[in-house]
């Protein structure tokens, strides 16, 4: 998904959400129940950046929108702390012998409102997300289901997805080809289902989140929102599982200054800092390392300039490559983002199986090669000097995302005498430019949504969608499709393999670090650890009293 972004997000952070002060008790205090009664109740502080992109499961489509997704809705499965599926809204799980068809069996649950959750409300969802006309950047997560991409790009209709709510309580899909990592995928908010009642009497019901259409079936149901200032989250007691949520309210600030929200960490007024939530301000990191509170995890995501290869200049290979392969990963690791990130030269992250390796497709900080193939690239373009290029870098504020542009802005002048002006912009502008393709180079991250490489790769499958660099390559999608197809693992990743080759081969982005996971907290904040995507379940999250 995007971090921040957010798709992207330093270190693993995810960079991009927005600004103020929010009401609660500070430092994870627990305020007396309202009777005066029983156990206390236990809030925590969080901050984002900016107001959610989106409060639809189907239209988010990055870490700040999933971060809420994920605490008010829930799908048929959920990730445990260590990233592994479990079952949520389905009670079980069958799998035909030829691994195509899934069955589910629904449990007893209700939506916050009281309706009971069927398997309507997944049918309805799923199909809604790959109806066209609803625009969802991220219907190709549905894709493994048979009928679904004929649907959405138009060469079929909703019949044809093999989605059927059987009865109230069983939901029965048919996949293309076994996907091993088809229960991953139905725990991510995509997969999520909508109240059909309340979506089909009430289409615009995601649109007004403190309006009484806004129904969840998560942990936490959302209080209030207030656009720039705040988000409270309150504990479902709707929720089946509701007696091992801990938390009884979190209160969400937006902060866009990292610098402020390190200031408020520190004075108690938030408990935890760090993805998916916020990003850390990089003058602390050495402060927390010493003092050995920064959590530091490996991370299934890259940190990555896209290249807009529809704009004039960044159509040419050889600019996007001279630009890729002058940047100085290792210094800008070491002297700016300072978290033990891996440098990046491929787009799949370290993380992946059959992906352990790194491979460098080019050499990172290589001046000469960049050199001639900036010359080779400024000749095709009718250029005679580096200094004619106008060249635009582009990101979603953050002091972070600031301070990594700039040293590569630094480096791109120095080593290749070109001059690049940088802009910023909130989040959700941010993210519609990108997607309106109005950029030549843009700040981006992709954090894996699931355990496999195909996350990474299938981004560039086709225009559209999550692809901001308008390229394709019909080779690249070939092998994309027989991987899909193939059973033999060894067999698909190196399809896999020879598909990230390609994209590499054309410079499409500029890879700069593989992710990792940077957080801190107060010491009385139990079970925020975050898994190997990222993802921190506040389902799990207590607060020591």
């Amino acid at each position: 998904m995007k971090s921040f972004k957010s798709l992207l997000l330093l270190a693993g952070l995810v960079f991009a959400l927005a600004a103020c002060n929010f009401g609660g008790d500070s430092g994870g205090s627990e305020a007396d129940s309202a009777d005066g009664e029983g156990e206390p109740e236990k809030s925590i502080n969080l901050s984002i950046t900016s107001d959610p992109p989106s409060f639809h499961p189907a239209l988010a489509t990055d870490t700040t929108s999933g971060a809420i997704m994920s605490s008010v809705f829930e799908g048929l499965t959920r990730l445990d702390p260590e990233g592994n599926p479990e079952p949520a809204m389905a009670e079980n799980i069958e799998v035909s012998e030829d691994e195509l068809t899934y069955t589910y069996t629904l449990r007893d649950a209700e939506w916050s409102n009281g309706d009971p959750v069927t398997a309507q409300d997944f049918e309805f969802a799923w199909k809604w997300a790959l109806n066209p006309e609803n625009a969802s950047d991220y219907a190709y997560q549905l894709y493994y289901i048979k009928g679904a991409e004929a649907y959405n790009t138009g060469e079929g209709s909703e019949d044809d997805v093999a989605v059927t709510a059987v009865d109230d309580k069983t939901l029965e899909v048919t996949l293309n080809n076994p996907t091993p990592f088809f229960d991953e995928l139905t725990a991510f908010y995509t997969y999520y289902p909508v109240n059909s009642k309340v979506a089909e009497e009430n289409p615009d019901w995601h649109t007004d989140p403190n309006g009484e259409n806004y129904i969840g079936n998560g942990p936490f149901t959302l209080d209030s929102f207030t656009s720039s200032d705040s988000i409270v989250l309150k504990k479902n007691d709707s929720y089946w599982d509701t007696d091992n949520v801990a938390l009884n309210t979190v209160n969400i600030d937006m902060v866009e200054s990292e610098a402020t929200a390190l200031k408020m960490y520190q004075s108690g007024d938030l408990d935890y800092l760090g993805s998916p939530f916020n990003t850390i301000d990089l003058n602390a990191l050495n402060q927390f390392k010493e003092d050995g509170t920064l959590n530091v995890r490996d991370q299934a995501g890259t940190y990555m300039y896209v290249f807009n290869v529809e704009d004039e200049i960044m159509q040419n290979k050889n600019i996007r490559e001279a630009l890729t392969i002058a940047i100085d990963r290792e210094g800008l690791i070491e002297n700016v983002t300072k978290g033990e990130q891996k440098p990046g030269t491929g787009l799949v992250p370290l993380t992946m199986e059959g992906f352990e390796e790194p491979t460098e497709y080019f050499k990172s900080n290589d001046i000469e090669a960049a050199k001639e193939a900036l010359d080779k690239g400024l000749e095709e373009l009718g250029l005679n000097d580096p200094s004619e290029l106008k060249i635009s870098l582009s990101y979603n504020t953050s002091e972070a995302h600031a301070a990594i542009a700039q040293f590569i802005q630094q480096g791109w002048k120095k080593d290749l005498g070109i001059d690049v002006s940088l802009n910023n912009s909130e989040w959700q502008v941010y993210l519609e430019e990108l997607d309106a393709g109005n950029h030549q180079v843009g700040r981006y991250g992709w954090l894996g949504d699931f355990n496999d490489p195909v996350n990474f790769l299938e981004i560039y499958k086709a225009e559209g969608g999550n692809n901001n660099t308008n390229w394709t390559n019909e080779e690249y999608t070939q092998l994309l499709n027989d991987a899909a197809k193939e059973t033999d693992p060894e067999a698909r990743t190196q399809m896999l393999k020879d598909a990230e080759e390609i994209f590499m081969s054309e410079f499409p982005i500029a890879p700069i670090y593989f992710y990792t996971n940077l957080s801190v907290h107060d010491e009385k904040v139990k079970n925020m650890k975050s898994d190997p995507l990222g993802n921190v379940q506040l389902k799990y999250a207590d607060i020591e009293q």
